[in-house]
């Protein structure tokens, strides 16, 4: 098949998104079918030349809507060479235009929803949800209803997107996302964390990534550790990645009103073998998000094997208790400590186990030719007369 994703960016500091759909592809051209991605990034951005797929960019489009005449005249002039499309989110213009380009030809066209769905975001930002109703009706549900399959990446995100707007019709399906099976690190890559960093030898860090925002319940997790650091000298908050909202300051404000500011690192954005470097170096991956629609920190960390302190608004967390890859607790601050606790006081034993546990789901459930089999049952074989 030849398959086009569509998504809004690939920028790696924006989120999961563009890595998720990255990972899939480079599955889905592994099994022999040809995918470009179709992207509003402005052609010369640098981010573009580390990936090995072909890009088609646009341009970024007009306003945060990402409004783009140039992405209608591409899909109007190249749209009909492919078998399937991908469109990765919503609440963006690139639905509308695929929706607008394929919706009734012979065609299909898919939309991951990405969790963009869940009704976290009802709930707690009220105003911006009333103004997705203004163009709910006559954009993003006409998107869903006429697209061949509506993907979500587990059982309980696909369960909590009916409870976002009560106008809606998709054919929904589940296609969990995954990562690709770590390459076998090298001492180098082991000791990069600590030449970078060097005030975490001799700390068991505790490893937080993704983005600083409210969602991910950064400041849960410094608090937490503050709660446990007083009577463990030894271990260490790591919390990496990129600081979109402003909100680093105000974290560092926290830790330092807790006494526990020297212990807690902020490393910016994670990537690369620094990234693999921090993985294998942390002793568990702590993640109290407030929503997650699947969270793919959280997959990285188990193919290395290790274990999820995670909250139970991650919605693979039933999964990873299941498999005792981790533990699990509501996403306040009690649950959060209580995550912390649970896990230092834990026999070295048991954590070998864990971490045994923590590889294994990743390559019952995770890994990602796991994940282009599901996907590629969805996407079926081209009818093309």
């Amino acid at each position: 098949m030849k398959i086009l994703q569509v998504i809004p960016t690939v920028e790696p500091s924006v989120g999961g998104v563009a890595p998720a759909m990255l990972a899939l592809s480079r599955g889905l051209a592994r099994r022999g079918h040809v995918v470009e991605i179709l992207v509003l990034d402005e052609p010369g951005a640098p981010w573009l030349k580390q990936i090995e797929l072909s890009i088609h960019a646009v341009g970024r489009g007009l306003t945060s809507y990402r409004y783009s005449p140039e992405l209608d005249r591409w899909l109007k002039a190249h749209g009909e060479n492919y078998d399937r499309v991908i469109v990765n989110g919503m609440w963006q213009y690139p639905g509308l235009a695929v929706w607008r380009r394929f919706a009734g030809s012979t065609i299909p066209y898919y939309v991951f929803t990405h969790g963009m769905l869940d009704p976290w975001f009802k709930r707690t930002y009220p105003l911006k949800h009333l103004k997705k109703w203004l163009y709910w009706p006559w954009a993003e549900y006409r998107v869903l209803r006429d697209a061949a399959a509506v993907i979500f990446t587990s059982e309980q995100e696909r369960l909590e997107a009916r409870q976002s707007f009560w106008l809606y019709r998709a054919r929904e399906q589940v296609s969990p996302l995954g990562v690709e099976r770590p390459v076998t690190a090298s001492a180098v890559t082991t000791d990069l964390l600590t030449k970078h960093f060097p005030q975490l030898r001799g700390t068991r860090p505790l490893l937080f990534l993704g983005r600083l925002h409210p969602k991910k319940g950064c400041d849960l997790a410094i608090d937490a550790f503050a709660a446990v650091a007083r009577d463990r000298k030894d271990i260490s908050l790591v919390l990496g990645g990129p600081d979109q909202i402003g909100w680093k300051t105000e974290l560092e404000r926290l830790a330092r009103d807790l006494g526990v500011e020297s212990r807690v690192l902020f490393t910016g954005m994670l990537q690369g073998e620094l990234k693999q470097s921090a993985l294998l170096n942390a002793d568990a991956l702590i993640l109290p998000s407030h929503q997650e629609n699947f969270g793919m920190a959280v997959v990285e960390g188990l193919a290395v094997g290790v274990p999820a302190l995670i909250s139970d608004r991650i919605n693979i967390s039933g999964e990873i208790a299941a498999d005792r890859a981790g533990y699990v607790a509501s996403d306040d601050l009690a649950g959060t400590t209580s995550l912390l606790r649970r896990w230092l006081d834990t026999p070295d034993t048991d954590k070998e186990v864990m971490r045994r546990n923590a590889r294994n789901c990743f390559a019952n459930r995770y890994e990602i030719e796991r994940a282009v089999d599901s996907l590629l049952k969805i996407l079926g074989e081209p009818q093309r007369g």
